[in-house]
C-alpha cells in the first residue's frame, strides 16, 4: 500500500471554507488559520495520512520555517515563493511509486506541472466535504461501538421476561 501524503494550499482552503473565510473577513485570520490545523489534524488521524499545510509567506520578510504542529508539518514559504511553486517542488520530490501525493488547492493552472507528473488535485470545496463525511463516519462509529458495548444485566430485555413468565404461569396451571 502507497503512502499517502496531502499537501495543502493553507489560504487557498481559508478562502474556500465557509466558516474560515468568514473569520478572515472579520479580520480574525490567526484564528482562521488555527482552526484549519485544527481540522486538518482531525482529518489527518481519521485518514491515517501525512498532511503538509503551506502559508504563502511571499509577502512577509523573514518569515520562512517549517515546524510540526497538532501533528501535521506546517510550512511558510520564503520571502519571494509563492505556496503555489512551493508545493509543485515538493510534490515532486515526495512524487515516487511508493508514495501518492495528493495536492489540495484551487490553482489547478499554477500546478499542472505536477499533476501531469501523478500527483492527485483535491479542489477545496471537496476536501471540505470529505472532512466533513469523515466526521460523520466516526461519530456514526463512536456511537454504533457504544450501542454494542453496553453491558446489559440480562440476556432478555423486559418484553421478553415478561413472556416468559406469562408462559411460565400457563404451564404451571
Amino acid at each position: 500500500m502507497k503512502k499517502r501524503v496531502l499537501i495543502v494550499d493553507a489560504y487557498n482552503m481559508i478562502g474556500n471554507w465557509p466558516q474560515l473565510d468568514k473569520l478572515k473577513k472579520a479580520d480574525r485570520l490567526e484564528d482562521a488559520r488555527d482552526q484549519l490545523l485544527k481540522v486538518l489534524s482531525n482529518y489527518r488521524k481519521q485518514m491515517d495520512m501525512e498532511i503538509i499545510v503551506v502559508f504563502d509567506a511571499m509577502y512577509v520578510p523573514g518569515l520562512s520555517k517549517s515546524y510540526q504542529q497538532y501533528d501535521l508539518t506546517i510550512i511558510w514559504t520564503d520571502e519571494g515563493q509563492n505556496a503555489d511553486s512551493y508545493i509543485e517542488s515538493l510534490a515532486g520530490r515526495l512524487l515516487s511509486p511508493l508514495t501518492q501525493v495528493t495536492v489540495a488547492t484551487s490553482d489547478q493552472a499554477e500546478q499542472w506541472t505536477i499533476f501531469s507528473q501523478g500527483a492527485l488535485r483535491k479542489p477545496a470545496w471537496e476536501l471540505y466535504q470529505d472532512i466533513k463525511h469523515a466526521r460523520r463516519k466516526v461519530s456514526e462509529a463512536t456511537k454504533n461501538y457504544q450501542i454494542q458495548s453496553t453491558v446489559r444485566k440480562s440476556p432478555w430485555d423486559e418484553q421478553q421476561l415478561e413472556k416468559l413468565a406469562q408462559l411460565r404461569d400457563e404451564l404451571s396451571e
